[in-house]
């Protein structure tokens, strides 16, 4: 018989078969057909379209994933999310711990092969703090010598930062209070270097593919805005030899079930969300790439302090007293996430949030103080309390505001639910246009002082409530000074307690993280901050499983 007619008598099922196991070889291959080197990529769905990738100007989880592989800062991530040397090789602290002075990398190149000094360092946290930078995150400068004073206009010249270069290798940062986490801080995007030699000449335009430059262990190659951004390994990284991924691909996906099936398909290596309505399906087919972790990520409700109805303290009070935590954590979200009445996560080490006075109240006598609440500020059945409660975009989302309005309509409340796309939800709630509205918060670094921060005024546009309380922030004020942590941690707690009586936040539940993890990527490590770099990753071909996406897409069939 000749090869046609045994080509033919196979049939269309053997030849799918044959070309699935010809293609399955040649992908496993290390060389191409010529010899040369596969490249290895990894496709990562990461949430949202960044709105940037300039360190300095980025503010989102789904930014920092990204920026987190283009750059790296004197201390950098270790795979479990700790600290580990970046560009620095080490530091010394001043007896005070006023006083750090980094040692740099002599070896530690931008991606153009231009060297990185303690200059540039120098500029990068000048530029950080300038007001006309407008960077979102410059508060976490504040504990800079006259990081604040320079950000808010009180000093004009950024040569007064408490920051230099002592020579090209050696970078001193002063701080104006005691900061124990400092080192942490250091790892994180805010804190990265940027190119002088590049800002200089390109400006705004830095940041763009074909212009960037960068000193972590990728470089921006290409990116189509709301389909794909492309990086490559540098050449120039001091470790890119233990670099093992070649290229990585990063896709928004916002569609947490869009993306299961992309991750079912094969399309994805790794996402970092999944729809919860899945998570049983999920446990049960594919257990091994379901990651589950708790979170240091809190959800909250921000109430806007300058509108009615919530600029009443007592339409607050009430609304915060009458969500049944519990309920929600268990019956509607149900992936193990906390109840939470502290924004203050478990895991903030050396501190115990207080807890307000209503918590040893049963529901029903809960719900009976709010009613008596809302009818002192005038509400009542002659008058309902109405607002518009916004929330994020998401199926998770959705669920969680639907419950909670459900709650405060059984107090008598009028709620309309209103969502938004991520990116929109928050550049609203930023500039105040809302009454209620749901967010969450990631900090850089878990310490109550950073999540009980977001109700004080330093902190910006993130004070979303537009909250001021003169008798909060003066005692948080004096708690950071104190570099003794039982002493801080007691004046933090009174700080909490002056909030839990304001209620500019009304705090929800403690996070879990949900990603998608292919069993062919190695490196993975669960971490409570979520943090997991491209560079300590690698992809096992051997591992990688048979995609149901393959056969639908050949056969046309549904599941």
């Amino acid at each position: 018989m000749s090869g046609r007619a045994i080509w033919l008598g196979i049939g269309a099922v053997g030849a799918v078969f044959i070309a699935v196991l010809l293609f399955s070889s040649l992908a496993s291959e290390d060389t191409t057909a010529t010899g040369e080197l596969q490249s290895v990529v990894l496709h990562r769905g990461n949430t949202a379209e960044p709105s940037t990738l300039d360190p300095h100007k980025a503010s989102g989880t789904w930014e920092s994933r990204i920026v987190n592989d283009l750059f790296e800062g004197l201390y950098t991530y270790a795979p479990d999310a700790t600290p580990t040397l970046g560009v620095a090789t080490g530091h010394t602290v001043s007896d005070d711990g006023l006083i750090y002075t980094f040692t740099l990398r002599e070896d530690a190149r931008w991606s153009d092969g231009t060297p990185i000094t303690a200059y540039d360092f120098e500029y990068s946290f000048r530029r950080m703090v300038n007001p006309e930078t407008v960077a979102d995150l410059a508060s976490y400068y504040y504990v800079v010598e006259n990081g604040r004073e320079i950000n808010v206009g009180e000093i004009d010249d950024l040569s007064q930062l408490g920051a230099r270069a002592l020579d090209d290798h050696t970078f001193e940062v002063r701080l104006n209070q005691p900061e124990p986490s400092f080192i942490q801080l250091t790892t994180r995007y805010p804190f990265h270097p940027v190119p002088r030699h590049v800002i200089d000449v390109h400006g705004d335009d830095w940041s763009t593919p074909g212009t960037m430059v960068t000193n972590g262990p990728y470089v921006l190659e290409q990116w189509v805005p709301n389909d794909f951004i492309h990086s490559v390994r540098n050449p120039n990284y001091y470790d890119t030899a233990n670099v093992p991924i070649d290229e990585v691909y990063y896709y928004p996906t916002d569609d947490a079930s869009a993306a299961l099936r992309r991750f079912r398909a094969g399309e994805l290596d790794l996402n970092t969300d999944y729809p919860e309505q899945q998570h049983d399906w999920l446990m049960d087919n594919l257990p091994n790439a379901t990651r589950t972790t708790p979170s240091i990520c809190v959800g909250y409700i921000s109430a806007n302090i300058e509108a009615a109805p919530t600029s009443d303290v007592r339409v607050r009070q009430a609304l915060n007293m009458s969500i049944n935590r519990e309920m929600l954590s268990e019956r509607v979200l149900g992936l193990g996430e906390a109840p939470a009445t502290s924004v203050v996560t478990p895991f903030a080490p050396n501190y115990q949030s207080p807890e307000p006075d209503w918590v040893s109240l049963s529901f029903p006598e809960r719900q009976d103080r709010a009613r008596a609440l809302l009818a002192e500020a005038g509400y009542d059945e002659t008058n309902p309390l109405r607002f518009v409660y916004r929330y994020r975009e998401s199926i998770k989302n959705r669920r969680a505001a639907i419950a909670i309005a459900n709650m405060w309509e059984e107090i008598g409340a009028e709620v309309e639910l209103v969502n938004t796309e991520v990116a929109v939800h928050y550049a609203d709630i930023q500039v105040g246009d809302f009454q209620i509205a749901d967010a969450g918060w990631c900090a850089f670094v878990v310490q109550a002082e950073r999540l009980l921060a977001l109700s004080h005024t330093y902190i910006g546009i993130f004070n979303y409530s537009n909250y001021y309380g003169e008798e909060f922030e003066a005692i948080f004020d004096e708690a950071v000074q104190i570099a003794d942590v039982e002493a801080r941690s007691a004046l933090l707690a009174e700080a909490e307690m002056i909030l839990q009586r304001d209620v500019p936040i009304i705090p929800t539940y403690y996070y879990v993280d949900k990603n998608l993890v292919g069993v062919h990527v190695q490196g993975w490590v669960n971490n409570p901050g979520n943090v997991h770099l491209t560079r300590y990753l690698s992809i096992d071909e051997d591992l990688r499983p048979v995609q149901v996406g393959f056969w639908e897409r050949v056969f046309g069939a549904s599941n």
